[in-house]
Protein backbone atom coordinates (compact mmCIF):
# COMPACT_ATOMS: atom_id res chain seq x y z
CA UNK A 1 0.00 0.00 0.00
CA UNK A 2 1.44 3.45 -0.87
CA UNK A 3 2.61 5.58 2.07
CA UNK A 4 2.07 9.34 1.89
CA UNK A 5 3.26 12.31 3.94
CA UNK A 6 0.98 15.32 4.49
CA UNK A 7 1.17 17.81 1.63
CA UNK A 8 2.38 20.53 4.01
CA UNK A 9 5.64 18.69 4.77
CA UNK A 10 6.44 16.84 1.54
CA UNK A 11 9.95 17.62 0.35
CA UNK A 12 10.99 19.07 3.73
CA UNK A 13 11.95 15.85 5.56
CA UNK A 14 14.08 12.84 4.73
CA UNK A 15 12.40 9.60 5.83
CA UNK A 16 12.92 6.13 4.41
CA UNK A 17 9.93 4.13 3.21
CA UNK A 18 10.16 1.87 6.28
CA UNK A 19 10.28 4.87 8.65
CA UNK A 20 7.34 6.53 6.93
CA UNK A 21 5.33 3.31 7.13
CA UNK A 22 6.09 2.95 10.86
CA UNK A 23 4.98 6.53 11.53
CA UNK A 24 1.81 5.95 9.53
CA UNK A 25 1.03 2.93 11.68
CA UNK A 26 1.59 5.00 14.81
CA UNK A 27 -0.67 7.78 13.56
CA UNK A 28 -3.32 5.22 12.60
CA UNK A 29 -3.60 4.09 16.24
CA UNK A 30 -2.45 7.01 18.41
CA UNK A 31 -6.00 8.27 18.99
CA UNK A 32 -5.99 5.65 21.76
CA UNK A 33 -3.13 7.42 23.56
CA UNK A 34 -4.64 10.85 23.01
CA UNK A 35 -8.02 9.83 24.45
CA UNK A 36 -6.50 8.08 27.47
CA UNK A 37 -4.27 11.11 28.13
CA UNK A 38 -6.95 13.70 27.34
CA UNK A 39 -4.06 15.41 25.57
CA UNK A 40 -3.02 16.57 22.12
CA UNK A 41 -0.34 14.51 20.40
CA UNK A 42 2.05 16.08 17.88
CA UNK A 43 4.60 14.11 15.84
CA UNK A 44 7.91 15.89 15.14
CA UNK A 45 10.76 14.91 12.78
CA UNK A 46 13.97 16.73 11.84
CA UNK A 47 13.63 18.76 8.65
CA UNK A 48 16.27 19.38 5.98
CA UNK A 49 16.76 22.85 7.45
CA UNK A 50 17.83 21.21 10.76
CA UNK A 51 14.65 22.32 12.50
CA UNK A 52 11.90 20.07 13.87
CA UNK A 53 8.68 20.10 11.86
CA UNK A 54 5.24 18.71 12.81
CA UNK A 55 4.04 15.95 10.46
CA UNK A 56 1.06 14.74 12.49
CA UNK A 57 -1.45 16.06 15.04
CA UNK A 58 -4.13 14.26 17.05
CA UNK A 59 -6.77 15.86 19.27
CA UNK A 60 -8.51 13.95 22.10
CA UNK A 61 -12.14 12.97 21.65
CA UNK A 62 -12.49 12.71 25.44
CA UNK A 63 -11.78 16.36 26.22
CA UNK A 64 -10.84 19.80 24.95
CA UNK A 65 -7.88 20.36 22.65
CA UNK A 66 -4.99 22.67 23.48
CA UNK A 67 -4.42 23.54 19.80
CA UNK A 68 -7.39 25.12 18.06
CA UNK A 69 -5.36 25.56 14.86
CA UNK A 70 -3.75 22.84 12.77
CA UNK A 71 -0.07 22.51 13.67
CA UNK A 72 1.00 20.18 10.83
CA UNK A 73 3.76 21.86 8.81
CA UNK A 74 4.80 24.20 11.64
CA UNK A 75 8.35 24.32 13.01
CA UNK A 76 8.99 23.76 16.71
CA UNK A 77 9.82 27.03 18.54
CA UNK A 78 13.53 27.28 19.32
CA UNK A 79 12.84 27.56 23.06
CA UNK A 80 11.37 24.04 23.09
CA UNK A 81 13.98 22.35 20.90
CA UNK A 82 16.40 21.45 23.72
CA UNK A 83 14.01 19.01 25.46
CA UNK A 84 12.95 17.47 22.15
CA UNK A 85 16.55 17.03 21.05
CA UNK A 86 17.30 15.39 24.41
CA UNK A 87 14.52 12.84 23.84
CA UNK A 88 15.72 12.21 20.28
CA UNK A 89 19.37 11.61 21.28
CA UNK A 90 18.93 9.75 24.58
CA UNK A 91 15.82 7.76 23.66
CA UNK A 92 14.30 8.61 27.07
CA UNK A 93 10.95 10.29 27.77
CA UNK A 94 11.44 13.92 28.82
CA UNK A 95 9.02 16.19 30.67
CA UNK A 96 9.22 19.95 30.24
CA UNK A 97 10.26 21.77 33.39
CA UNK A 98 7.92 24.69 32.76
CA UNK A 99 4.61 24.90 30.89
CA UNK A 100 4.35 27.01 27.74
CA UNK A 101 1.54 29.31 26.66
CA UNK A 102 -0.33 28.50 23.43
CA UNK A 103 -2.43 31.64 23.45
CA UNK A 104 -5.44 29.81 24.88
CA UNK A 105 -3.99 27.61 27.64
CA UNK A 106 -0.93 26.86 29.73
CA UNK A 107 0.38 23.53 28.49
CA UNK A 108 2.64 20.94 30.05
CA UNK A 109 4.58 18.96 27.48
CA UNK A 110 6.01 15.45 27.51
CA UNK A 111 8.51 14.37 24.84
CA UNK A 112 8.20 10.71 23.85
CA UNK A 113 10.86 9.29 21.50
CA UNK A 114 9.44 7.15 18.68
CA UNK A 115 11.65 4.10 18.29
CA UNK A 116 11.72 1.73 15.31
CA UNK A 117 14.05 -1.29 15.16
CA UNK A 118 16.19 0.15 17.96
CA UNK A 119 16.58 3.61 16.41
CA UNK A 120 14.74 6.80 17.41
CA UNK A 121 13.26 8.27 14.22
CA UNK A 122 10.90 10.94 15.58
CA UNK A 123 9.51 12.47 18.77
CA UNK A 124 5.87 12.54 19.85
CA UNK A 125 4.85 15.33 22.21
CA UNK A 126 1.98 14.77 24.64
CA UNK A 127 0.56 18.21 25.38
CA UNK A 128 -2.03 18.70 28.15
CA UNK A 129 -3.47 21.61 30.07
CA UNK A 130 -1.74 22.35 33.36
CA UNK A 131 -3.56 21.21 36.51
CA UNK A 132 -5.20 18.11 37.89
CA UNK A 133 -8.49 18.89 36.19
CA UNK A 134 -8.80 18.12 32.46
CA UNK A 135 -11.91 18.54 30.38
CA UNK A 136 -13.82 19.62 33.48
CA UNK A 137 -13.10 16.46 35.54
CA UNK A 138 -10.38 14.88 37.63
CA UNK A 139 -8.14 12.60 35.61
CA UNK A 140 -8.65 8.94 36.39
CA UNK A 141 -5.49 7.38 37.81
CA UNK A 142 -5.98 4.07 35.98
CA UNK A 143 -6.58 5.93 32.72
CA UNK A 144 -3.46 8.05 33.18
CA UNK A 145 -1.43 4.93 33.99
CA UNK A 146 -2.54 3.21 30.78
CA UNK A 147 -1.59 6.29 28.74
CA UNK A 148 1.85 6.38 30.39
CA UNK A 149 2.39 2.66 29.66
CA UNK A 150 1.52 3.14 25.97
CA UNK A 151 3.90 6.11 25.74
CA UNK A 152 6.63 3.98 27.28
CA UNK A 153 5.93 1.29 24.66
CA UNK A 154 6.28 3.92 21.91
CA UNK A 155 9.68 4.86 23.38
CA UNK A 156 10.70 1.17 23.56
CA UNK A 157 9.58 0.45 19.98
CA UNK A 158 6.78 -2.00 20.90
CA UNK A 159 3.92 0.33 19.90
CA UNK A 160 2.36 0.40 17.35
CA UNK A 161 1.92 -3.36 17.68
CA UNK A 162 2.84 -5.30 14.55
CA UNK A 163 0.04 -7.45 13.15
CA UNK A 164 -2.59 -5.79 15.32
CA UNK A 165 -6.16 -5.80 14.01
CA UNK A 166 -7.12 -2.15 14.01
CA UNK A 167 -10.26 -2.40 11.92
CA UNK A 168 -13.54 -4.22 12.40
CA UNK A 169 -17.04 -3.73 11.18
CA UNK A 170 -18.85 -0.53 12.06
CA UNK A 171 -18.72 -0.31 15.86
CA UNK A 172 -14.99 -0.56 16.69
CA UNK A 173 -14.62 0.45 20.39
CA UNK A 174 -12.95 3.65 21.54
CA UNK A 175 -11.70 4.85 24.93
CA UNK A 176 -14.91 6.77 25.57
CA UNK A 177 -16.97 3.59 25.00
CA UNK A 178 -15.28 1.77 27.86
CA UNK A 179 -11.89 0.33 28.82
CA UNK A 180 -10.52 -2.34 31.17
CA UNK A 181 -7.01 -2.98 32.45
CA UNK A 182 -5.95 -6.61 32.84
CA UNK A 183 -2.92 -7.97 34.66
CA UNK A 184 -0.55 -10.50 33.09
CA UNK A 185 -2.86 -13.37 34.16
CA UNK A 186 -5.93 -11.84 32.52
CA UNK A 187 -7.58 -10.61 35.74
CA UNK A 188 -9.34 -7.25 35.82
CA UNK A 189 -7.28 -4.59 37.59
CA UNK A 190 -9.61 -1.68 36.85
CA UNK A 191 -12.67 -1.01 34.74
CA UNK A 192 -14.22 2.23 33.55
CA UNK A 193 -17.94 2.77 34.33
CA UNK A 194 -18.93 2.31 30.68
CA UNK A 195 -17.00 -0.95 30.40
CA UNK A 196 -18.55 -2.26 33.61
CA UNK A 197 -22.02 -1.44 32.29
CA UNK A 198 -21.27 -3.23 29.01
CA UNK A 199 -20.29 -6.49 30.70
CA UNK A 200 -23.20 -6.22 33.15
CA UNK A 201 -25.55 -6.05 30.18
CA UNK A 202 -23.82 -9.12 28.76
CA UNK A 203 -24.53 -11.01 32.01
CA UNK A 204 -21.42 -10.57 34.20
CA UNK A 205 -22.61 -9.74 37.72
CA UNK A 206 -20.99 -7.92 40.62
CA UNK A 207 -17.75 -5.98 40.76
CA UNK A 208 -15.36 -6.35 37.86
CA UNK A 209 -12.07 -5.99 39.77
CA UNK A 210 -10.35 -9.31 40.35
CA UNK A 211 -12.43 -11.30 37.83
CA UNK A 212 -10.73 -13.63 35.38
CA UNK A 213 -12.63 -12.08 32.50
CA UNK A 214 -12.26 -14.86 29.91
CA UNK A 215 -13.55 -17.42 32.41
CA UNK A 216 -16.53 -15.27 33.43
CA UNK A 217 -17.60 -14.60 29.87
CA UNK A 218 -17.22 -18.26 28.87
CA UNK A 219 -19.71 -19.32 31.56
CA UNK A 220 -22.29 -16.85 30.17
CA UNK A 221 -22.19 -17.99 26.55
CA UNK A 222 -24.76 -20.77 25.95
CA UNK A 223 -23.52 -24.19 24.90
CA UNK A 224 -23.24 -24.96 21.19
CA UNK A 225 -23.01 -21.24 20.43
CA UNK A 226 -20.60 -20.40 17.62
CA UNK A 227 -17.93 -18.00 18.87
CA UNK A 228 -14.93 -16.31 17.32
CA UNK A 229 -11.86 -18.51 17.76
CA UNK A 230 -9.86 -15.45 18.90
CA UNK A 231 -12.30 -14.62 21.72
CA UNK A 232 -10.34 -16.31 24.52
CA UNK A 233 -6.95 -14.80 23.66
CA UNK A 234 -8.52 -11.34 23.27
CA UNK A 235 -10.29 -11.52 26.65
CA UNK A 236 -7.01 -12.69 28.21
CA UNK A 237 -5.22 -9.78 26.58
CA UNK A 238 -2.69 -12.04 24.89
CA UNK A 239 -3.44 -11.08 21.27
CA UNK A 240 -3.71 -7.62 19.71
CA UNK A 241 -6.98 -8.20 17.91
CA UNK A 242 -10.65 -7.35 17.65
CA UNK A 243 -13.50 -9.71 18.32
CA UNK A 244 -17.17 -9.79 19.24
CA UNK A 245 -18.98 -11.66 21.97
CA UNK A 246 -22.75 -12.25 22.04
CA UNK A 247 -24.97 -13.56 24.80
CA UNK A 248 -28.70 -13.16 25.28
CA UNK A 249 -29.01 -10.85 22.29
CA UNK A 250 -26.32 -8.44 23.57
CA UNK A 251 -23.32 -7.85 21.29
CA UNK A 252 -20.04 -6.44 22.61
CA UNK A 253 -17.10 -5.45 20.41
CA UNK A 254 -13.83 -6.01 22.29
CA UNK A 255 -10.37 -4.90 21.26
CA UNK A 256 -7.24 -6.02 23.10
CA UNK A 257 -3.98 -4.08 23.25
CA UNK A 258 -1.28 -6.12 25.04
CA UNK A 259 0.94 -4.05 27.33
CA UNK A 260 4.66 -4.75 27.62
CA UNK A 261 7.43 -3.56 29.89
CA UNK A 262 10.65 -4.25 28.07
CA UNK A 263 10.56 -7.90 26.96
CA UNK A 264 7.91 -8.89 29.50
CA UNK A 265 4.14 -8.84 29.05
CA UNK A 266 2.66 -6.73 31.85
CA UNK A 267 -1.04 -7.01 31.08
CA UNK A 268 -3.44 -5.61 28.55
CA UNK A 269 -5.84 -2.81 27.75
CA UNK A 270 -9.28 -3.90 26.59
CA UNK A 271 -11.58 -1.48 24.77
CA UNK A 272 -15.22 -2.49 24.81
CA UNK A 273 -18.36 -1.16 23.15
CA UNK A 274 -21.98 -2.28 23.19
CA UNK A 275 -22.83 -2.70 19.49
CA UNK A 276 -26.18 -4.44 20.00
CA UNK A 277 -28.22 -1.76 18.24
CA UNK A 278 -25.76 -1.60 15.33
CA UNK A 279 -25.83 -5.37 14.80
CA UNK A 280 -29.62 -5.47 15.05
CA UNK A 281 -29.90 -2.77 12.37
CA UNK A 282 -27.45 -4.68 10.19
CA UNK A 283 -29.51 -7.83 10.63
CA UNK A 284 -32.67 -5.98 9.62
CA UNK A 285 -30.90 -4.71 6.50
CA UNK A 286 -29.60 -8.19 5.70
CA UNK A 287 -33.10 -9.61 6.06
CA UNK A 288 -34.43 -6.85 3.84
CA UNK A 289 -31.76 -7.49 1.22
CA UNK A 290 -32.47 -11.23 1.33
CA UNK A 291 -36.17 -10.52 0.89
CA UNK A 292 -35.53 -8.27 -2.11
CA UNK A 293 -33.31 -10.90 -3.73
CA UNK A 294 -35.94 -13.56 -3.09
CA UNK A 295 -38.63 -11.37 -4.66
CA UNK A 296 -36.53 -10.88 -7.81
CA UNK A 297 -35.84 -14.62 -7.89
CA UNK A 298 -39.53 -15.46 -7.66
CA UNK A 299 -40.46 -12.83 -10.25
CA UNK A 300 -37.86 -14.35 -12.57
CA UNK A 301 -39.31 -17.84 -12.01
CA UNK A 302 -42.85 -16.59 -12.61
CA UNK A 303 -41.81 -14.82 -15.80
CA UNK A 304 -40.09 -17.96 -17.03
CA UNK A 305 -43.31 -19.85 -16.35
CA UNK A 306 -45.30 -17.27 -18.32
CA UNK A 307 -42.74 -17.52 -21.13
CA UNK A 308 -43.12 -21.32 -21.20
CA UNK A 309 -46.92 -21.03 -21.29
CA UNK A 310 -46.73 -18.58 -24.21
CA UNK A 311 -44.40 -20.96 -26.03
CA UNK A 312 -46.79 -23.87 -25.49
CA UNK A 313 -49.75 -21.77 -26.63
CA UNK A 314 -47.85 -20.70 -29.73
CA UNK A 315 -47.20 -24.28 -30.71
CA UNK A 316 -50.91 -25.03 -30.54
CA UNK A 317 -51.92 -21.97 -32.57
CA UNK A 318 -53.14 -22.69 -36.11
CA UNK A 319 -52.84 -19.12 -37.35
CA UNK A 320 -49.34 -17.96 -38.40
CA UNK A 321 -49.98 -14.38 -37.27
CA UNK A 322 -51.03 -15.65 -33.82
CA UNK A 323 -47.89 -17.80 -33.53
CA UNK A 324 -45.68 -14.82 -34.37
CA UNK A 325 -47.44 -12.59 -31.86
CA UNK A 326 -47.07 -15.18 -29.09
CA UNK A 327 -43.41 -15.71 -29.99
CA UNK A 328 -42.76 -11.96 -29.70
CA UNK A 329 -44.56 -11.86 -26.35
CA UNK A 330 -42.50 -14.81 -25.14
CA UNK A 331 -39.25 -13.07 -26.13
CA UNK A 332 -40.23 -9.86 -24.33
CA UNK A 333 -41.09 -11.72 -21.14
CA UNK A 334 -37.80 -13.67 -21.31
CA UNK A 335 -35.88 -10.39 -21.65
CA UNK A 336 -37.42 -8.98 -18.46
CA UNK A 337 -36.74 -12.30 -16.68
CA UNK A 338 -33.05 -11.99 -17.56
CA UNK A 339 -32.83 -8.64 -15.74
CA UNK A 340 -34.60 -10.05 -12.65
CA UNK A 341 -32.13 -12.95 -12.68
CA UNK A 342 -29.26 -10.45 -12.40
CA UNK A 343 -31.07 -8.47 -9.67
CA UNK A 344 -31.60 -11.62 -7.61
CA UNK A 345 -27.82 -11.99 -7.26
CA UNK A 346 -27.01 -8.65 -5.61
CA UNK A 347 -28.32 -6.44 -2.81
CA UNK A 348 -28.06 -2.91 -4.18
CA UNK A 349 -30.71 -2.87 -6.94
CA UNK A 350 -27.95 -2.28 -9.50
CA UNK A 351 -26.96 -4.52 -12.41
CA UNK A 352 -23.87 -4.88 -14.55
CA UNK A 353 -25.71 -4.17 -17.79
CA UNK A 354 -22.83 -5.32 -20.00
CA UNK A 355 -23.25 -8.85 -18.65
CA UNK A 356 -27.06 -8.73 -18.79
CA UNK A 357 -27.22 -7.36 -22.31
CA UNK A 358 -24.78 -9.97 -23.56
CA UNK A 359 -27.40 -12.59 -22.71
CA UNK A 360 -30.26 -10.49 -24.11
CA UNK A 361 -28.40 -9.90 -27.40
CA UNK A 362 -27.68 -13.59 -27.94
CA UNK A 363 -31.29 -14.46 -27.17
CA UNK A 364 -32.74 -11.76 -29.44
CA UNK A 365 -30.52 -12.71 -32.39
CA UNK A 366 -31.19 -16.44 -32.06
CA UNK A 367 -34.97 -16.04 -31.80
CA UNK A 368 -35.19 -13.83 -34.90
CA UNK A 369 -33.48 -16.52 -37.11
CA UNK A 370 -33.41 -14.94 -40.59
CA UNK A 371 -32.62 -16.97 -43.69
CA UNK A 372 -29.08 -15.53 -43.85
CA UNK A 373 -26.40 -15.36 -41.13
CA UNK A 374 -26.39 -12.22 -38.96
CA UNK A 375 -23.44 -11.45 -36.68
CA UNK A 376 -23.90 -9.33 -33.54
CA UNK A 377 -21.34 -7.39 -31.51
CA UNK A 378 -21.14 -4.93 -28.59
CA UNK A 379 -18.80 -1.95 -28.51
CA UNK A 380 -18.15 0.30 -25.51
CA UNK A 381 -19.58 -0.24 -22.05
CA UNK A 382 -22.96 0.34 -20.43
CA UNK A 383 -21.57 0.06 -16.90
CA UNK A 384 -23.73 -0.32 -13.80
CA UNK A 385 -27.38 0.70 -14.17
CA UNK A 386 -30.26 0.84 -11.67
CA UNK A 387 -32.97 -1.83 -11.79
CA UNK A 388 -35.79 0.21 -13.37
CA UNK A 389 -33.59 1.61 -16.11
CA UNK A 390 -32.05 -1.80 -16.79
CA UNK A 391 -35.43 -3.43 -17.42
CA UNK A 392 -36.57 -0.69 -19.78
CA UNK A 393 -33.24 -0.51 -21.63
CA UNK A 394 -33.03 -4.29 -22.05
CA UNK A 395 -36.54 -4.39 -23.54
CA UNK A 396 -35.82 -1.49 -25.90
CA UNK A 397 -32.55 -2.91 -27.20
CA UNK A 398 -33.98 -6.41 -27.59
CA UNK A 399 -36.80 -4.96 -29.73
CA UNK A 400 -34.39 -2.98 -31.89
CA UNK A 401 -31.98 -5.88 -32.44
CA UNK A 402 -34.82 -8.29 -33.22
CA UNK A 403 -36.36 -5.83 -35.65
CA UNK A 404 -33.01 -5.35 -37.41
CA UNK A 405 -32.42 -9.11 -37.71
CA UNK A 406 -35.95 -9.91 -38.86
CA UNK A 407 -36.62 -7.04 -41.26
CA UNK A 408 -33.36 -5.36 -42.19
CA UNK A 409 -31.63 -7.98 -44.33
CA UNK A 410 -34.26 -9.64 -46.56
CA UNK A 411 -32.66 -13.07 -46.17
CA UNK A 412 -29.04 -12.04 -46.77
CA UNK A 413 -26.06 -12.06 -44.37
CA UNK A 414 -25.40 -8.99 -42.28
CA UNK A 415 -24.16 -7.51 -39.03
CA UNK A 416 -25.76 -5.69 -36.08
CA UNK A 417 -23.54 -3.60 -33.79
CA UNK A 418 -24.62 -2.13 -30.46
CA UNK A 419 -22.37 0.74 -29.38
CA UNK A 420 -22.68 2.25 -25.87
CA UNK A 421 -21.11 5.35 -24.40
CA UNK A 422 -21.51 6.84 -20.89
CA UNK A 423 -21.20 10.63 -20.83
CA UNK A 424 -20.10 12.90 -17.99
CA UNK A 425 -23.52 14.56 -17.60
CA UNK A 426 -25.19 11.25 -16.68
CA UNK A 427 -26.45 10.46 -20.17
CA UNK A 428 -26.12 7.12 -21.92
CA UNK A 429 -25.89 7.18 -25.72
CA UNK A 430 -26.54 3.89 -27.51
CA UNK A 431 -26.32 3.22 -31.26
CA UNK A 432 -27.95 0.11 -32.75
CA UNK A 433 -26.39 -0.09 -36.23
CA UNK A 434 -27.16 -2.61 -38.95
CA UNK A 435 -25.87 -2.83 -42.53
CA UNK A 436 -29.24 -3.88 -43.94
CA UNK A 437 -31.66 -2.17 -46.29
CA UNK A 438 -31.87 1.06 -44.33
CA UNK A 439 -34.76 3.36 -43.39
CA UNK A 440 -36.97 4.79 -46.09
CA UNK A 441 -37.17 8.57 -45.97
CA UNK A 442 -40.46 9.82 -44.49
CA UNK A 443 -41.58 6.37 -43.42
CA UNK A 444 -43.73 6.42 -40.26
CA UNK A 445 -42.90 3.57 -37.84
CA UNK A 446 -46.21 2.19 -36.56
CA UNK A 447 -45.52 -1.40 -35.44
CA UNK A 448 -46.19 -2.64 -31.90
CA UNK A 449 -42.47 -3.05 -31.23
CA UNK A 450 -41.82 0.53 -32.30
CA UNK A 451 -44.59 1.81 -30.04
CA UNK A 452 -43.15 -0.14 -27.10
CA UNK A 453 -39.69 1.27 -27.79
CA UNK A 454 -40.88 4.88 -28.06
CA UNK A 455 -42.97 4.63 -24.89
CA UNK A 456 -40.13 3.17 -22.81
CA UNK A 457 -37.49 5.59 -24.11
CA UNK A 458 -39.59 8.69 -23.47
CA UNK A 459 -40.99 7.40 -20.17
CA UNK A 460 -38.69 5.12 -18.18
CA UNK A 461 -35.46 6.27 -19.83
CA UNK A 462 -36.39 9.98 -20.00
CA UNK A 463 -34.68 10.26 -23.36
CA UNK A 464 -35.05 10.39 -27.11
CA UNK A 465 -34.78 7.95 -30.02
CA UNK A 466 -34.03 8.61 -33.68
CA UNK A 467 -33.86 6.33 -36.75
CA UNK A 468 -31.08 7.59 -39.05
CA UNK A 469 -29.38 6.27 -42.19
CA UNK A 470 -26.08 4.58 -41.32
CA UNK A 471 -22.84 5.40 -43.11
CA UNK A 472 -22.32 2.95 -45.95
CA UNK A 473 -25.95 1.82 -45.87
CA UNK A 474 -28.25 0.41 -43.26
CA UNK A 475 -29.86 1.96 -40.19
CA UNK A 476 -28.45 3.72 -37.13
CA UNK A 477 -30.94 3.90 -34.25
CA UNK A 478 -29.68 6.43 -31.70
CA UNK A 479 -30.99 6.35 -28.13
CA UNK A 480 -30.15 9.06 -25.61
CA UNK A 481 -31.18 8.10 -22.09
CA UNK A 482 -30.71 9.97 -18.82
CA UNK A 483 -29.58 7.59 -16.11
CA UNK A 484 -30.52 7.99 -12.46
CA UNK A 485 -27.79 9.24 -10.13
CA UNK A 486 -26.02 6.40 -8.31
Amino acid sequence: MPIFLPAAVRGTVDLTHAETEWLHRLVADWQLISDLSVADLVLWVPSRSRRFIAIGHCRPSTGATVHLDDVVGRKLPAAREAALLEALTTGEIQVSAEPFWTGQASVLEEYVPVRMAGEVIAVMTRESSVGAIRAGRLMDEAQESLAADLCRMVAEGSFPIQGAGTTLRHGTPRVSDGFIRLDADGRVVSSSPNATSCFHRLGVRGAMEGLLLAEEVTTIIPERTQVDETLAVVLMGRQAWLTEVEAGGVFLAVRAVPLRSGAQRSGALLLVRDVTEIRQREQVLLNKDATIREIHHRVKNNLQTVSALLRMQGRRATNEETREALAEAERRVATIATVHQALSQNVNEQVDFDEVFGQVLRMAASVATPTGQVATSIEGSFGTIDADTAQALATVLAELVTNAVEHGFSGRDGKVTVRAQREADGQLVVHVIDDGEGVQAGRIMTGLGTQIVKTLVRGELRGTIDWLPAEGGGTDVVIRARLKAQ
